[in-house]
Parts: C-alpha cells; structure tokens; sequence
C-alpha cells in the first residue's frame, strides 16, 4: 500500500491498496440552499436550523446526495487522476451529519481492479472516507468506474 503521487493514472498504473487524499472544501449555506432548489427537496432538517435543533443537531445539515455529490467533485478536482470513461455506480452510506461550515475531504483506496470483456478498459473499485474538519467520517461508501487501459488491452489484465 502506497500514497499516489500526483499524475495521470490508468489501469496498469494502479495496484489494490494505494491510497490519496482530495482537496478539501468548505461546505456553505449557498450549497445547501442551491441544491434544494435544484432538487426540490426543502426538509426542515436542510432549510431551518430550529427544525435541526430539535431534532439532536447543531443546526441545519446538508442534504446526504449533496455530500456525496460534493466527494465526487473533490475526487475529479484532485491531482490523483484516473483515466475514467464513465461511474458505474455508488454504494454510499450516510454516517454522520455535514453542517454548515464544516470542511470535508476524502480519503480514497484502491480496493479492487478487474479487467471488462471489451479490450483497452478495465474497472476500478474507489473506497472513500470522508471527513468533517474534525476528522470525523461523515460519509463513506465505494465508486465502480470504467477506466482506459494504456495499451488497449493487448497486454494482459495489469499491462503485463
């Protein structure tokens, strides 16, 4: 298990086990307030922090997606990048609460690599961690992404 430099990773250059970390970002009022106006979801737990309150939390929290949707801008904004074609999907878990003026980040592990039946792409299982300032996780969960293979394929499952 090592830390990845920061690059341009395909297939063959990733092994189970490396590890980096994104950038961070402080999440506002104006992010919680934009995302339930572009998804219409307007819980009180998200619009009004007497409602949070009650309910156990400091104030108003984050919308759980926004967060995630928020880890995968961090991922593609990270000097660590990987030669994606497409997410196949999101296996996430909601583990704590983002407030207002938390600062969150993530951190990720190659956990598995596997090669598709189409030459020159192969798939990369992502693990995050994503923390709160604190060090607190607040979101955890793995991406599926299809990724390029340097040489198309020809070389074998890790370009060997």
């Amino acid at each position: 298990m090592a830390e990845m430099k920061p690059g341009i990773y395909w297939y063959e250059d990733l092994t189970v086990g490396d590890t980096y970390r994104t950038p961070g970002i402080l999440v506002t009022e104006s992010h919680i307030t934009g995302f339930a106006g572009l998804t219409g979801d307007f819980f009180e737990v998200h619009t009004d922090d007497q409602f949070a309150r009650e309910l156990g939390f400091k104030g108003r929290i984050a919308h759980g997606i926004l967060g995630l949707a928020m880890t995968d801008g961090l991922k593609n904004r990270s000097e660590v990048r990987i030669k994606a074609i497409a997410s196949l999907g999101w296996n996430w878990k909601f583990v704590g609460p983002i407030h207002v003026g938390d600062r969150i980040q993530a951190d990720i592990t190659i956990r598995d690599l596997r090669p598709t039946r189409k030459p020159g792409r192969g798939i990369v299982f992502l693990q995050f961690q994503v923390r709160n300032q604190d060090g607190e996780v607040v979101q955890e969960g793995e991406n599926q992404m299809m990724i390029h293979m340097r040489d198309g394929g020809k070389t074998g499952e890790n370009g060997n």
